[in-house]
């Protein structure tokens, strides 16, 4: 019941704002590759996922950003990513190249979140991602969105959820003329 979980995760995804119509992609690892959502889906109703090798040929079905989840999936050991369009994450990678949460969730789970460089669906960002995530659980691509990775979806959706609920801490506290204190 693979569809029913991206279904499932989908659907807080876009409750959340966390995703916006047809925009974001999830995946799965999968055998000797991954499972990821169809190109143009929408991720409350995301249909059947496409199964995609780690190296080959990928079907013209697969999300626009396959690269990106097949080159995470080459150089770390993550079995889920989710790449969503959480808007104050995109917000804060325009003038930042890491995020530091100042909220008490954020710093204990992520007290960096890195920001990479790259054309949406490009093997550049595909790299890029997939170095970050080495070592992070969450990575916003400067004004495109995050790619968070867990050992389910269900982290992976906690982990987006955490980089935006931190970012918009970030943003009020920047509009309320909060520092941050050492």
């Amino acid at each position: 019941m693979v569809s029913a979980e991206f279904e499932r995760v989908g659907k807080r995804l876009l409750s959340e704002g966390l995703v916006h119509a047809n925009l974001g992609n999830m995946s799965i690892r999968f055998g000797e590759g991954f499972l990821i959502t169809r190109n143009g889906s929408y991720l409350d109703v995301p249909g059947e996922p496409v199964s995609v090798p780690i190296s080959g040929p990928v079907p013209e079905t697969a999300s626009s950003e396959y690269r990106v989840h097949q080159e995470v999936y080459w150089l770390t050991d993550h079995q889920a990513l989710i790449h969503a369009h959480p808007p104050h994450a995109i917000v804060c990678s325009l003038s930042r190249d890491r995020i530091e949460p100042i909220d008490a969730e954020g710093t204990l789970f992520s007290p960096v979140i890195p920001v990479v460089d790259g054309a949406p669906g490009s093997q550049d960002l595909a790299v890029a991602v997939a170095k970050a995530l080495a070592d992070a659980r969450v990575v916003v691509a400067r004004g495109h969105g995050t790619f968070a990775a867990g050992k389910s979806l269900d982290e992976a959706y906690v982990f987006t959820s955490l980089a935006e609920h931190s970012s918009r801490i970030l943003v009020l506290g920047h509009l309320a003329g909060q520092e941050r204190r050492s």
